[in-house]
């Protein structure tokens, strides 16, 4: 990475103060998971998970002008990357240009708009919605407003407890709202469809047809505490010390982070050999899981196409792992989705890599393993870390590109009550734009599901660092 680009980083970071921090990360909420924004408590450090994330690079400074240009630092724009107020204008009215939502713009907004007296009057009126300690002296606007989020006061498609909040004191800001739930249909039309809808002739008949189909689309009952069990069967230390698998600690950590925030009861099984890896996984199928929702596994191994290396060099079938969850084998799982996640190759070949830009540092390191088809059966989903023949990469210091992203997907996207299958396609996405010792990986999801996966997070409670 060139000298230029760390200068310039380092000069926006100086010329930044406290507050145009705080919204920046606000702004960036859609592409970095809260936990990292909150770790970055420096200007710098947030600029690091923005590079992490792909948000801003070397020949890439959009999404940072797109910033500068939201808390109205034209003189950094100017100055140090020389554009102007009119050139972003007339950038961001290209479509797909923005990268900040109209959601977050709006919320953005409202909170530049309003005074100290009126950030009181908004504390005053949401002091039954949300905990005391939220909502201090020192809670600035923007604390505000993710408290609200986080307590599901209000969501992108949800804002009237906020409309009526601000009609007792800023009608003017209330009918900022309604403008914008005006446009919203028109332009979140398609983001909102999960299946394809016959088109009408009138364009307030099609969307409503929409909005019904979208209602329609039906969930799985995800109710109970815990959801679930999540179990990861975590290959680390091998007979062949070459074979010692670094940077697999931290996905594990990673994953029972996350799963403990979605209320699963999360258990980590390390170093197994072929035979405790099968009798591990049926083990879990002979369960009752009658009073939980879903069951989900994360196998981390080395491995071959359509198979799981134990740590004493012996193999176990994906295929007879995945048997033990069917709906004769595991009967109070019968109708209830089974989500398996593998991080392993699949082959010893690397994917050959398109014109995309390195993005990511580190020793890497490859695992080996999967699958051709998982069985047919309804209810099972696995996403695998890449596709057949081809291998996957771990970094030794912070975990496997594919369960780190994974992990990081879930907590940003959970929130916004996005789709498991949405989720994993975001997941495939970012893992398949990275280039990864000259190579690429492209992740994998099999799917038997019959309905959504929406996880459902606690209220008051975000992913502990």
């Amino acid at each position: 990475m060139s000298a230029d680009f760390h200068k310039l980083l380092f000069d926006i970071s100086e010329a930044l103060v406290t507050d145009e921090l705080a919204a920046l990360k606000f702004l960036s909420l859609e592409h970095i998971p809260m936990r990292k924004l909150e770790a970055s408590q420096e200007p710098k450090a947030f600029f690091e998970a923005l590079q992490e994330k792909g948000m801003i690079e070397v020949e890439n400074l959009s999404f940072l002008k797109e910033l500068l240009y939201r808390i109205n630092r034209m003189d950094l724009l100017a100055a140090l990357l020389g554009s102007s107020r009119e050139e972003m204008e007339r950038e961001l009215q290209m479509p797909s240009r923005a990268k900040v939502s109209a959601y977050r713009q709006l919320l953005y907004g409202i909170a530049e708009d309003l005074t100290l007296d009126d950030v009181e009057c908004m504390k005053f009126l949401l002091k039954e919605k949300i905990p005391k300690n939220k909502l201090q002296d020192n809670a600035s606007i923007l604390k505000v407003l993710l408290e609200m989020e986080r307590n599901g006061i209000i969501k992108e498609d949800d804002l009237a407890m906020l409309k009526d909040i601000l009609k007792r004191f800023r009608p003017d800001l209330k009918k900022k709202i309604d403008a914008y739930e005006l446009k919203k249909p028109e332009n979140d039309s398609k983001e909102k469809l999960h299946y394809p809808v016959p088109v009408s002739v009138h364009p307030e008949e099609q969307g409503a047809e929409r909005e019904k189909l979208h209602l329609l689309v039906e969930s799985y009952k995800m109710k109970n505490n815990p959801h679930g069990y999540c179990v990861i069967l975590n290959n680390y230390i091998f007979k062949n010390p070459f074979e010692v698998r670094e940077g697999t600690v931290e996905d594990g950590e990673a994953v029972k982070r996350v799963f403990n925030w979605l209320q699963f009861e999360t258990v980590e099984h390390m170093d197994l050999e072929a035979k405790q890896l099968y009798a591990k996984v049926k083990e879990y199928s002979k369960k009752d899981h009658s009073n939980m929702d879903c069951f989900v596994c994360f196998i981390f191994s080395h491995g071959e196409k359509d198979k799981i290396k134990g740590v004493d060099h012996e193999f176990v079938n994906i295929k007879d792992l995945l048997s033990c969850f069917s709906g004769s084998n595991c009967p109070s799982l019968a109708g209830k989705p089974k989500l398996f996640f593998i991080q392993a190759c699949q082959g010893s070949v690397g994917h050959p890599a398109v014109t995309v830009k390195e993005d990511f540092s580190g020793h890497l390191e490859t695992d080996a393993t999967p699958l051709s088809s998982i069985p047919d059966q309804a209810d099972i989903l696995v996403g695998m870390a890449t596709v057949e023949d081809y291998e996957c990469y771990r970094c030794v210091e912070t975990g496997s590109v594919y369960i780190q992203c994974l992990c990081d997907k879930i907590e940003l996207l959970c929130p916004l009550r996005k789709d498991l299958i949405t989720i994993l396609t975001e997941v495939n996405k970012e893992v398949g734009r990275r280039v990864l010792n000259k190579c690429k990986q492209m992740p994998k999801i099999t799917s038997t599901l019959r309905k959504q996966l929406i996880f459902q997070i606690p209220q008051c409670q975000s992913v502990e660092k």
